[in-house]
């Protein structure tokens, strides 16, 4: 018998004030209850409990012993219910992964609405434009962008969908003029974004006649992160494929304009991707279902934004 039952019998026994009376309460028979007791003496090396025909007494070791397991078992008990009840209350903390563009327009108004219906929830997020290993990095849920995901084991619910687009400034379309057709860009100064969501050889552009495919224009200029791009588009430097969520608030705002607003680039999955179904806690299991309801609304705020 474990350490911790032998601690549960022995005070039972303690507090019943006999064996008889603990092995009904602990639903056994009085010999199961002696000899317990007797083991957990042999262990201990020390005698707990004075017992005569008629009446029970725990030594000076015994009230010592019997406070500590007091004190264990109570722990025990409430880090039981503590682990219980986060299966049907939301509480805790998430550590959270997104990639930027997404996380920064998405996921950080989404965990700000989440937090108003669940206050005892508190995040980390991290935003990175890869993939990391979930279970190696400790994250309980990563919220990426994808074509397709590869057959990684976890478990991956599908948000939506979202593309990107090309901007320009203002400024920079009055000087350079307005491009009528992919072919045009060749004639423009085309900014690109490096890094592993966005394409580098070919830029593939989605319209009303089908899919175009334009090798990428030289670029004066290219950086790794969206937002990075916004301010490089919005000072005028070129023209350049955003993320709808990040150009949507330049656009809003006029500072950027959608170029070739016929076609569209790249469309990817949102996907939120955890590591099991299997006993997924209160905390997780809420946010996925907003997560549901919250991003598809945000995605088509943004298509009519984008569409103009």
């Amino acid at each position: 018998m474990d350490i911790l039952q032998s601690m549960r019998f022995f005070a039972t026994v303690a507090q019943c004030g006999s064996f008889t009376a603990a092995a009904q309460q602990l639903d056994t028979s009085t010999t199961t209850v002696s000899k317990v007791i007797s083991s957990l003496e042999d262990r201990l090396h020390t005698r707990l409990i004075n017992r005569t025909t008629r009446r029970l007494a725990l030594t000076e070791a015994g009230v010592r012993y019997l406070q500590r397991c007091e004190k264990i078992l109570n722990d025990v008990r409430e880090a039981d219910e503590e682990a219980g009840s986060s299966h049907s209350t939301p509480i805790g903390r998430l550590k959270i992964h997104a990639m930027a563009a997404g996380g920064n327009h998405y996921v950080i108004d989404a965990i700000a609405q989440y937090r108003e219906s669940y206050p005892s929830v508190m995040f980390d997020l991290v935003l990175t434009n890869r993939v990391p290993d979930l279970l190696e990095e400790g994250y309980d849920m990563s919220i990426v962008l994808a074509k397709e995901l590869p057959d990684s084991g976890f478990v991956a619910q599908r948000l939506g969908m979202t593309y990107s687009i090309l901007c320009a400034s203002p400024a920079y379309l009055k000087r350079r003029g307005v491009p009528a057709s992919p072919s045009d860009l060749y004639a423009h100064d085309c900014l690109r974004i490096v890094n592993t969501v966005m394409p580098v050889e070919h830029w593939r552009f989605e319209g009303a006649n089908g899919v175009e495919v334009v090798d990428t224009p030289s670029s004066p200029f290219q950086i790794n992160t969206a937002d990075g791009m916004t301010i490089a588009l919005s000072r005028g430097m070129g023209i350049g494929i955003q993320p709808v969520a990040s150009a949507i608030e330049g656009l809003k705002a006029g500072t950027l304009v959608r170029v070739l607003p016929d076609y569209r680039f790249e469309e990817f999955g949102m996907f939120a991707v955890y590591p099991s179904r299997k006993f997924v806690d209160a905390k997780t299991r809420t946010w996925i279902e907003f997560l549901k309801t919250c991003i598809p609304r945000m995605l088509e705020v943004d298509e009519k934004i984008a569409k103009g």
